[in-house]
């Protein structure tokens, strides 16, 4: 233990260091006093939260003391005492201003830190994250640099009980914090964009159906993916989802996994269906296959999609179009299924009045067209 005076002492002295280095003209003269900072990281717990202040300010004028402070300043991040451990993760940005080599180190270890249990320092680890987000946001190499080091944490999986918990506490921050700041940290923008959708595509490997949910409604938000996006990049999208759905693959209905991400897929690739005519027959027919499991929201969410595809390719009578009864096969199976699963939604998209009882059944509205429509068909 350190009594009072010694740690009085050692606070004293940590303060003259310290105004020296911030009087100093040429601070890289003043190796002495940094070097009586990074020491004071083994005294006592009030010397170690001002040493945390000050290793990572005058960081860059000693470079020839790099290692030796950063691991000081780590060995601080691991301390027992809260308010030192807070400290600590505040400077860690200050590291990567002037200094950009070290980002990705950073970064990484801040991505292992939001597994913190401490509100407070949960809180510090996701200030120090974003503020080394938001630097040179114009720099399109330092900002991929940075996030290329969080998205590792999703794809690098080498201890899986240990890794899993970073990496869902990883994807949690970037759905919570990044995504929504995709204005302002994507700069820029064409180049950013890029760069994220390919990290996203590297992170699909092994992903559950509603991490995939997350990361396909981010790509469609981009203005790369937008309304006046070129057919190629819609060709894209369509190439992520399938190969995520991997249409070839044994249908395994023991597989609660596989069956939440072929839904995923499925319910994606449906409003789109620019798949070229061989593939868009294993979408239908995985369609078939997968409506008997689907929960009432998902039922309902797909069903508008399905109606719609029925119209295209299931004519009318007597306009001697040619049906492509492969197709309406499908179609007709998935949609009994999904009408079955979600019933007050058919009066809306055809007509077809099912009583349930909740206000979604819109008995009161006039669907006769729609059912006229479709019982044509």
């Amino acid at each position: 233990m350190t009594d009072s005076s010694d740690e009085a002492k050692q606070i004293e002295k940590l303060y003259e260091f310290g105004e020296r280095l911030n009087e100093a003209k040429d601070k890289s003269q003043n190796v002495k006093d940094y070097e009586g900072v990074i020491d004071a990281t083994k005294t006592s717990l009030k010397a170690k939260q001002l040493a945390a202040q000050l290793i990572p300010r005058f960081f860059k004028f000693f470079p020839n003391l790099s290692s030796r402070a950063l691991n000081a300043h780590f060995d601080l991040i691991e301390e027992e005492d809260l308010a030192v451990r807070v400290q600590a993760i505040r400077g860690l940005p200050l590291f990567c201003k002037d200094t950009k080599e070290y980002i990705s180190k950073i970064v990484d270890i801040l991505g292992q830190l939001l597994t913190a249990d401490e509100i407070v320092e949960r809180d510090a680890v996701h200030k120090a994250l974003m503020s080394v987000l938001r630097q040179d946001v114009k720099d399109c190499l330092v900002n991929a640099e940075s996030l290329t080091a969080l998205f590792k944490h999703i794809w690098n999986v080498e201890e899986p009980s240990q890794d899993d918990t970073i990496r869902d506490k990883v994807l949690c921050f970037i759905r919570d914090k990044v995504f929504p700041l995709k204005a302002e940290l994507l700069r820029p923008q064409e180049e950013m964009e890029r760069h994220i959708t390919d990290l996203i595509k590297k992170s699909l490997g092994d992903v559950t159906g509603a991490e995939f949910r997350m990361f396909m409604d981010f790509l469609k938000s981009l203005s790369i993916f937008g309304e006046k996006a070129p057919t190629e990049r819609l060709k894209e999208l369509i190439g992520i989802i399938e190969g995520q759905a991997d249409l070839d693959a044994q249908f395994d209905v023991s597989d609660a996994d596989h069956i939440d991400r072929l839904i995923s897929c499925l319910f994606m690739a449906i409003p789109f269906f620019v798949l070229p005519e061989e593939r868009k027959l294993d979408l239908l027919k995985a369609l078939a296959e997968i409506s008997p499991y689907t929960t009432p929201q998902d039922s309902r969410q797909v069903l508008p999609s399905v109606v719609q595809l029925l119209k295209k390719y299931m004519p009318r009578r007597k306009t001697g179009e040619e049906t492509n009864f492969t197709y309406v096969e499908c179609l007709l199976f998935s949609f009994h299924h999904l009408a079955h699963k979600a019933p007050n939604a058919s009066n809306s998209l055809c007509g077809y009045k099912i009583v349930t009882g909740q206000p979604s059944d819109r008995l009161g509205e006039d669907f006769s067209e729609y059912y006229k429509d479709f019982t044509e068909r």
